[in-house]
């Protein structure tokens, strides 16, 4: 009997999802292979990328969130596997599968199998990897605090109600950043690091970041004296005046001091550290993507000698 051409570990949270189960079912009469793993308890999704490896699966699927494809990103690197990866979106805001333009319904996602993948960055901070963006400050301890019942009621604009009503929290970090040509220090209310283009639900800080070309997408919101009204806007999604206010570099590394702890946020995963470098593992994944999607760059940036990167 042959290994099923591809394995799914889904996310416990999406075990009784009916329109999945269907999707599921109607991609196997179609005479596809399709292996379901489901997650219980920590430590799952990177024990079952591991036990599908060893059992020859050359494809895995994600079946959750931002934060499930960041484990078997991670799972999948610490391997050394070059297995691929496809992304079933369901989580509350699936900000990578937005950007991305992954298809949002699971059936629409699985057909995705039958394009071939394409190599893409994966960003890493100290150890810890992402693939769709690090956000610190304010705008980080929002995601990270926001109810998973209040998620699943309003969707991607839990985050934007649990921001406003968290107003008199509202405090700026100091850090200071560095990165091959660019230095920046200062008080900061949010902070993105893109390798894909938005995160907490919506929220597009690093409009134009792409996940082949090598580098970060930097974002950084300085804390003027209107604290609240620059915050407002971030959080109500109004890249307009993001741009007016950010501080933006595009760097293949960057590193980040503080004097005090910095909460950050890895596609949804919350970390705090007072040192932090961050920095770009070179089209380290095999992910399956639709034909065009926004997050490739047609053509690929130049490097300091003039070459193609």
């Amino acid at each position: 009997m042959n290994e099923p051409k591809a394995l799914l570990v889904l996310h416990g949270k999406q075990a009784l999802n009916d329109e999945l189960r269907a999707a599921v079912n109607e991609w196997r009469q179609l005479g596809n292979e399709l292996a379901v793993r489901v997650t219980w308890e920590a430590g799952d999704t990177a024990r079952l990328v591991q036990e599908a490896l060893a059992a020859g699966y050359r494809t895995l699927i994600a079946g959750g969130g931002d934060g499930t494809a960041r484990e078997m990103t991670q799972a999948l690197l610490e391997s050394g596997s070059d297995a691929s990866l496809a992304i079933v979106p369901l989580g509350t805001a699936n900000d990578f599968a937005q950007a991305a333009e992954i298809p949002l319904t699971p059936f629409e996602a699985l057909t995705l199998l039958n394009r071939e993948p394409v190599s893409v960055d994966v960003g890493e901070m100290n150890g810890e990897t992402f693939l769709n963006m690090a956000t610190g400050g304010f705008g980080s301890k929002v995601t990270a605090t926001t109810s998973e019942e209040l998620k699943r009621v309003l969707g991607g604009s839990a985050y934007l109600l649990t921001g406003l009503s968290r107003f008199s929290e509202l405090r700026a970090a100091w850090g200071r950043f560095v990165g091959p040509e660019f230095a920046w220090e200062g008080d900061f209310l949010a902070l993105g690091i893109g390798n894909g283009r938005q995160s907490g639900g919506g929220q597009q800080l690093c409009p134009q970041a792409s996940i082949d070309d090598g580098l970060f997408d930097i974002c950084i919101v300085p804390a003027p004296a209107d604290t609240v009204g620059t915050l407002g806007t971030l959080l109500s999604g109004g890249l307009l005046g993001i741009d007016t206010v950010s501080v933006t570099a595009r760097v293949p590394w960057i590193e980040v001091e503080a004097p005090d702890e910095i909460d950050i946020n890895l596609d949804g995963e919350p970390f705090a550290a007072k040192r932090m470098r961050f920095s770009v593992k070179r089209r380290a994944l095999r992910l399956h993507l639709p034909d065009g999607s926004p997050l490739l760059r047609d053509e690929p940036l130049p490097r300091a000698d003039g070459e193609p990167a």
